[in-house]
């Protein structure tokens, strides 16, 4: 059985420089939905999602990219995957592989490299062969993110790449983040996981709980973002999918503080296999769950790299 609700995930990592992608490839009959929350996301083909839109529009792929908006490119190499093997919406030519993406500001000083349609053409050839656990930390799009930058850059941690899943009553939700936030990353009981660290030892939300010192400590506006992607099995309408998105983000806003501010772009993708009934409630439930334990697992599984520390040392 395939893991992630049927879906599978590929990663594409640069050897040398802290960025990547990931590629979750959809089978056949996938629906989906998405909301950007955050006010300058950088994304491809995410009105094609919308709720308003025509219910035969399956989606084949969903990109998360390292590299701004720059990191775009990534999805033409996926599309050129699909269309090699006659994925996607039937036309009277060909078909057209329905790819929507999104993207972290992952640029550092002096690295001129942002991933490509190469990058996103070998997630995909990953995705198509993996087997057991899925790769999460400094990985894939996770490679270069950052997390706890609201007091500062000199206090921040090394973000990444997680997934969590749930299986209740024969449904399946699973979630998978990429958190490259401003804020920080929290435990269920509101603790600090990882982020802005005070100097002095402990959290500099201990001091500043609010988590404001001055707008001067603050990285620029669509920098930061938190990308979550949601994927069931439950048989969804486009609404109720429309809905899944709103608890995704629920659970983006439980595990990040804060989160959707003006200098995150924050979205949140809903994936439905179609393939069990199941009472959309609990699948909504299950949803803000494993988009928080995604979110905790994403900085659980980081690594330090020069400069900023990560809680898997």
């Amino acid at each position: 059985m395939i893991p992630f609700a049927g879906v599978r995930l590929g990663h594409a990592t640069h050897p040398e420089y802290p960025t990547g992608c990931t590629v979750f490839l959809c089978p056949s009959g996938t629906f989906g939905s998405v909301e950007a929350r955050g006010p300058a996301p950088g994304s491809r083909e995410l009105a094609v999602l919308a709720p308003d839109k025509p219910d035969d529009k399956e989606v084949n792929a969903v990109v998360l990219t390292g590299g701004s908006a720059f990191g775009l490119a990534t999805a033409d190499g996926v599309m050129r995957y699909l269309a090699e093997r006659g994925i996607g919406h039937p036309t009277p030519i060909r078909p057209v592989p329905i790819v929507p993406a999104a993207v972290v500001f992952d640029l550092w000083p002096g690295r001129s490299f942002t991933p490509d349609a190469a990058m996103g053409y070998a997630a995909c050839e990953a995705a198509a062969g993996y087997e057991g656990e899925i790769a999460q930390g400094n990985i894939g799009v996770g490679a270069g993110v950052l997390v706890g930058k609201w007091a500062g850059f000199q206090y921040m941690m090394k973000g990444g790449f997680g997934v969590a899943s749930l299986r209740e009553a024969g449904v399946e939700v699973a979630a998978a983040a990429v958190v490259n936030a401003v804020g920080d990353v929290v435990n269920a009981d509101g603790t600090v996981l990882a982020g802005a660290r005070d100097p002095e030892g402990g959290w500099m939300a201990e001091r500043n709980p609010l988590r404001f010192i001055d707008e001067t400590r603050l990285p620029l506006p669509g920098t930061n973002t938190t990308l979550v992607v949601v994927a069931t099995d439950a048989i969804l309408t486009r609404n109720e999918l429309a809905r899944l998105t709103h608890q995704a983000h629920n659970g983006l806003a439980i595990a990040v503080r804060p989160s959707h501010t003006r200098h995150d772009g924050d979205v949140a993708f809903a994936l439905t296999t179609r393939r069990v009934a199941a009472p959309v409630t609990l699948v909504g439930n299950m949803a803000v769950a494993a988009v928080s334990e995604a979110i905790r697992n994403a900085v659980r599984f980081a690594a330090s790299i020069p400069g900023v520390p990560g809680l898997a040392g």
